[in-house]
């Protein structure tokens, strides 16, 4: 069974990582005009092709960021619903897991995902995310 409010992330190290700016685009750009052919010049559309995809580029992972933040938001908005309502959860990883069942006493917004407090009737489990939800009452 597929859990509620799953969501994929990235890491933003390895995204930063890899992302190019203006500054390099120019870079490239002139170390393309420094060494080009004087007898065989570099036809314009070539480079308004060039900027073209380099401000696609950055237009889509713009795209994506703000897409990030609207799951993120999304999941925030989700588990403050949640406050209050049984719910089932699983629990631990492996040969380990399980599922509880309980009522959803605090939210914590600390972090970069929404965790809360479930109280079960074996006790108090603090740290739970949506990924880990499995059905509401």
């Amino acid at each position: 069974m597929a859990s509620i409010g799953a969501v994929a992330t990235t890491s933003s190290t390895n995204l930063q990582a890899n992302n190019l700016n203006l500054q390099d685009f120019l870079n490239v750009l002139l170390t393309q005009l420094t060494y080009q052919d004087p007898l065989k010049p570099m036809d314009n559309q070539q480079f308004m092709a060039q900027l073209a995809q380099f401000t696609t580029l950055g237009q889509t992972e713009q795209l994506n960021t703000n897409m990030s933040a609207l799951l993120n938001t999304q999941a925030t908005l989700q588990s403050v619903g949640l406050i209050g309502r049984t719910v089932d959860i699983t629990t631990g990883t492996g040969p380990e897991a399980g599922t509880a069942t309980g009522t959803v006493q605090a939210l914590s917004l600390s972090g970069d995902t929404p965790t809360m407090t479930v109280q079960t009737s074996s006790g108090t489990l603090t740290g739970v995310t949506m990924s880990q939800l499995v059905n509401v009452h």
